[in-house]
């Protein structure tokens, strides 16, 4: 036996110790009595979920793996009916995030990717940490206009993904360290920030103000931006550099990158016609995007509508489509998780959590249940697939838990929707804006586990000191 295959044999017997001890696991929980309290299909779903979590985080098993083992345990053990089961995939936030990737496939195949790319090089390219600033600053910039942070997300990972291409960071050879994990991770990261600062950078956050104001809390526009913009300025300047030190790209100074990119952009000459073809359907997708709740126009149907536009002017084929394997993956592993979390909350799982944290804090002085009850929604952040479920889920719990033991309700409540947008990176699931990244195969779901928690930890602690201590000064 060669060198190379005893190699892979103690590998797969590695994964195989791996998936047997988180089977053993599920099997402990599962025949575990039911927590007094909830209902024992709540818990047995939380079993299947938690289970396919911990598969992924100790790499037993890959994410579409382990999603799709949930996925058929829930059913054929009968704690989902397959309608129940299968409807995430009817989503249209979900389709919107398959349909991003196709459409980012056709910005690169277009040229304009290539283009772009190439004049971001040229002006911020003599180092990698310099991208990364760049794009975070672009993200802040364009996010007011975008009331959905997946959409945004489909916006900026075609940049992202097109530097990193350019850069000779591809996935496919091995080299994706090179440039392309950091640069996707950075803007992960820049997406939590950019999501905090502006009250309609995001969906859910519109939806928590008028929550709010059913318990006599008004929170305008102004005060929303100035509570979030000194915690958002210091970690714009932080987050970066913690990517940088503790996820690096392999390359860190390219002084030469703004001489090659420009002698690359004379080399591409003048825009060409499927360039400017790819541009004029982006800037339509974008303005129906930035104007969709005016004009009452479905998001997922615009993304449909620039895919076939691009398809009709043959940038994207349908061989094309066939080589994009990742989004088929992403809609089935993504889907599951929605579902799961969504039945989970039905079930009453999120609740019974909210009741047990509410008899916790009883009797703690109002800012020890204000530091509490903020930790406390970071974290169960970890059983949410999306962000604006777990706003509707538990914000209002929180939020009278806190009011009724004394805390400010003005900054409990925009704590709470900031924390809503500066915990998605703690999984990969976290968001739906996550996906798309996760799914190009530059950034692993255990690197997010791993870096996405660190990226929470600072935002979180951030927020909680300089955040609080502004917040007490602008209210």
């Amino acid at each position: 036996m060669s060198k190379h295959h005893r190699h892979h044999k103690k590998l797969h017997q590695k994964e195989h110790f791996k998936q047997a001890v988180v089977f053993l696991f599920a099997l402990l929980l599962w025949f575990y009595p039911t927590p007094e309290g909830l209902q024992p299909q709540a818990w047995h779903l939380f079993v299947i979920f938690i289970c396919a979590i911990a598969a992924v985080i100790i790499e037993a098993m890959p994410i579409f793996v382990a999603s799709i083992f949930a996925l058929s345990a829930s059913v054929l053990l009968g704690i989902l009916t397959p309608q129940q089961a299968y409807s995430g995939f009817s989503k249209g936030f979900i389709l919107l995030i398959v349909v991003a990737f196709l459409i980012a496939r056709a910005v690169i195949k277009s040229g304009l990717g290539k283009r772009i790319a190439f004049l971001i090089i040229k002006k911020f390219g003599k180092s990698s940490l310099g991208l990364s600033y760049s794009l975070i600053a672009a993200d802040i910039f364009i996010s007011p206009a975008f009331p959905s942070n997946t959409a945004r997300s489909g916006v900026l990972f075609p940049i992202v993904n097109s530097l990193a291409h350019d850069s000779g960071s591809k996935v496919p050879d091995g080299s994706r360290k090179k440039l392309g994990s950091f640069l996707m991770m950075s803007s992960m990261a820049g997406i939590t920030l950019s999501s905090s600062l502006w009250l309609t950078a995001m969906a859910a956050n519109p939806t928590g103000v008028a929550i709010a104001k059913e318990y006599g809390i008004d929170i305008g526009y102004g005060l929303w931006v100035l509570g979030a913009s000194l915690p958002v300025l210091v970690l714009f300047f932080a987050l970066p550099y913690l990517i940088y030190k503790i996820y690096p790209p392999q390359i860190k100074q390219t002084p030469d990158a703004p001489q090659i990119a420009q002698k690359e952009l004379e080399k591409m000459g003048k825009v060409s016609k499927n360039e400017w073809i790819m541009a004029g359907v982006f800037v339509v997708m974008l303005t129906l995007w930035v104007f969709s709740s005016s004009l009452g126009v479905d998001k997922t149907a615009v993304a449909f509508l620039g895919l076939a536009a691009v398809m009709v002017a043959n940038i994207f084929s349908l061989e094309d489509m066939k080589l994009e394997g990742m989004a088929l993956e992403t809609l089935i592993w993504f889907g599951t998780l929605y579902t799961i979390s969504v039945y989970l909350n039905k079930f009453g799982f999120m609740s019974y959590i909210g009741e047990h944290i509410t008899a916790f804090v009883t009797g703690f002085p109002p800012l020890g249940v204000y530091g509490i009850l903020v930790v406390a929604y970071v974290l169960i952040h970890y059983f949410f697939v999306s962000q604006t479920a777990h706003m509707l889920a538990l914000f209002g719990v929180f939020l009278s838990v806190g009011v009724q033991a004394g805390v400010d309700g003005v900054s409990l409540a925009l704590m709470l929707l900031y924390a809503t947008n500066f915990n998605a990176l703690i999984a990969p699931q976290g968001s739906s804006a996550n996906v798309i990244y996760v799914g190009s195969g530059y950034v692993t779901p255990k690197e997010v586990y791993k870096i996405g928690g660190a990226v929470t930890l600072l935002n979180t602690l951030v927020f909680l000191t300089i955040g609080t201590l502004w917040l007490e000064f602008v209210t």
